[in-house]
């Protein structure tokens, strides 16, 4: 039994009982023995799953450009933010300042690059990845911390590691019960809330999800619905904190009219280890990662609600290819060789990550 399992044992040991939302919380983020605070080498070939960042440089290049024409350089000569959050290592930042240092000098002169980050064990390994942009870069603890900015907000994968709560229908009572971890026959295993730990309607509500009747007439016993209040929660935080600019997202995900379909009975919440996925969510905490996908229609209209609005919603393959695209009509050579021009094709195309990545840009 590893650390972390001990320590969720322990938390159980009040109630006998935890949400969802509470064992995610625990597995992946408890100090010292969550799963990112303990595997730094998550990502690649060598981890637990492949990111666009561990494709190879080119993802980041790709968004530095795009960064620069679209904000950056319509706003030349103002002093600007780069914000990202969940940047787990620091890889992205760094290929992000490379490339603004290489293709934009002047710009990069003016940026400063601020990483949201509440573990002091990941802002270490950020600060060793960036250690040759010392200076251009600072950390915050909290997005609460986050002062009134004028920039872009940046994240990769970062919404699909936010705890989700997990409801499950049942045909027969006709409503929706909680789901939660217990523990039986010294085993973690799952169970129903007597009581339930969010609010569903409000939560349903607020994520833009709509639940006629005529729907939950066609719905299979015990499909799980999965709400994450506490992504849009975050995102709208963000927001209020820029005064103008980009917030940007890119993950796995949906939009609120896709989230609900009768075949997929399982909701999408997936455990990762060694590049298998597997549906045993309970098993080993903290040695396995844990994701769900996003709903990117509850972001969208925590971010309409504070001044913003949409200006892209598209796969990643048609997002970077429309920064290439841009990019040579305007005159700026790319200049990638046969391996970056390889990295490239894997992040566009529909059968790796092309497809599968969805983007959400919102502006202010």
């Amino acid at each position: 039994m590893g650390p972390c399992e001990i320590s969720i044992r322990s938390a159980l040991e009040k109630d006998g009982i935890m949400s969802f939302a509470q064992f995610m919380e625990l597995a992946l983020y408890s100090p010292g023995s969550g799963y990112y605070e303990t595997h730094a080498k998550t990502i690649g070939r060598a981890g637990d799953y492949f990111t666009s960042v561990s494709v190879g440089t080119v993802f980041g290049d790709c968004l530095a450009i795009a960064i620069a024409q679209d904000w950056a350089l319509a706003n030349r000569g103002e002093t600007w933010s780069l914000v990202e959050a969940g940047a787990h290592d620091g890889r992205l930042a760094l290929d992000v300042l490379n490339s603004l240092k290489r293709r934009f000098p002047q710009l990069y002169e003016s940026v400063h690059y601020r990483i949201i980050e509440p573990s002091e064990t990941r802002r270490s390994w950020q600060s060793a990845t960036l250690s040759e942009h010392r200076g251009r870069f600072s950390h915050l603890v909290r997005v609460n911390d986050l002062p009134k900015v004028r920039g872009v907000f940046l994240s990769n994968e970062l919404f699909d590691a936010f705890p989700v709560y997990r409801f499950a229908w049942s045909c027969e009572r006709r409503d929706w019960r909680e789901l939660g971890v217990s523990e039986r026959n010294g085993q973690l295993v799952g169970c129903e809330l007597d009581s339930p730990t969010l609010d569903f309607d409000a939560a349903v509500l607020a994520a833009g999800l709509s639940l006629p009747q005529e729907l939950l007439s066609v719905l299979p016993e015990g499909l799980v619905l999965e709400l994450c209040p506490a992504a849009a929660a975050y995102w709208k935080t963000l927001a209020n904190a820029f005064e103008r600019g980009l917030l940007i997202a890119i993950d796995y995900g949906m939009g609120s009219d896709e989230w609900i379909r009768p075949e997929r009975t399982s909701g999408t919440a997936r455990a990762y280890s060694g590049h298998v996925a597997s549906s045993d969510l309970l098993v080993n905490p903290g040695a396995q990662d844990l994701t769900a996908h996003v709903n990117f229609g509850a972001l969208e209209l925590a971010g309409r609600e504070v001044g913003f609005r949409t200006v892209r919603w598209e796969r990643q393959g048609v997002f970077l290819s429309s920064i290439a695209r841009d990019a040579e009509r305007t005159g700026l050579a790319l200049g990638w060789d046969g391996a970056e021009l390889r990295q490239f094709k894997t992040l566009v195309h529909p059968q790796h990550l092309g497809h599968s990545f969805r983007v959400l840009i919102q502006q202010k």
